[in-house]
């Protein structure tokens, strides 16, 4: 009997772990023949896709320094750093405080701004993309970082995901705050930041992906590359006949690789966020 549930349970493991490298192999072998293809010369790239070369360079070509001469892609790569950037750290303050202020702060008609922020967070952005074009173009901001970064700081979704979390913290630690002289201020940076740390990388990768990979709203706002972001900068490489593989593959590469860098940063972080909202569902 012991030795049965043994090989079940080996059984099982060996289910579990190959469907697990299947799993991984579904993300895994797209980068690899992505990075592999950034090195190839252009015909190569797409004449052996469909075989095991595409594994394999037959010979190395330097794609990489073609797409930063050609496209500018150093200055692209940085604006879209800066506008990244920006929207993860002044986000995360923004969304953080209001979410704090719906969870911990009373004032009057806390349930009805809950409420309006819970029903904007099923509106797309499409949705008044055009209006807030019409007023960049009144206001004189389109073409500019501010324009890129603005309309995406306040977002209904994370202020509702940092009102949840906050909303999870012991209530005792808010009220010896005050017994304490804490004020609102004291307690949100000194007791509720601190324990919020899985929300906040949470915010960081998902809103850092989000900006980072975007394209409706730069090709709509931007007009030059001194605030064009890459995403922009690839999709005009790749319409431009005739089509540099090569070069198109690099430029993923170096575009992919910041969003990995993010992802094992703030990995730990995240994953107690999906942990912990597991336990609490």
């Amino acid at each position: 009997m012991a030795m049965g549930r043994s090989r079940r349970r080996i059984w099982a493991l060996a289910v579990r772990y190959g469907l697990l490298l299947v799993v991984a192999a579904v993300f895994v072998v797209p980068l690899l023949v992505m990075f592999v293809g950034s090195v190839k010369p252009d015909l190569d790239v797409l004449a052996e896709s469909n075989s095991l070369k595409a594994f394999r360079p037959s010979q190395i070509e330097n794609n990489y320094a073609d797409a930063f001469a050609t496209s500018q892609f150093g200055r692209l790569l940085v604006n879209s750093l800066i506008v990244s950037g920006s929207v993860v750290v002044l986000g995360t303050f923004v969304n953080s405080m209001a979410g704090y202020a719906l969870a911990w702060v009373p004032f009057k008609g806390r349930r009805l701004l809950l409420g309006v922020v819970v029903a904007l967070v099923i509106v797309p952005f499409q949705a008044v993309a055009i209006p807030l074009l019409l007023i960049a173009s009144k206001v004189q901001i389109v073409d500019t970082y501010v324009i890129q970064i603005l309309p995406f700081i306040a977002s209904p979704f994370f202020i509702y995901l940092f009102y949840s979390f906050f909303l999870g913290l012991p209530r005792e630690l808010f009220e010896a705050s005050r017994i304490d002289g804490a004020g609102v201020v004291r307690a949100y940076t000194s007791i509720a930041l601190p324990l919020i740390k899985p929300a906040i990388a949470t915010s960081a990768i998902l809103s850092f992906l989000a900006i980072w990979g975007g394209l409706f709203w730069p090709v709509m706002v931007t007009r030059s590359v001194e605030v064009r972001p890459v995403t922009v900068g690839l999709s005009q490489v790749a319409g431009t006949l005739p089509t540099h593989w090569g070069d198109i593959m690099a430029m993923s590469v170096a575009i992919s690789a910041p969003i990995l860098i993010v992802f094992l940063v703030f990995q730990p972080a995240f994953i107690r966020s999906i942990a912990s909202s597991g336990l609490k569902g």
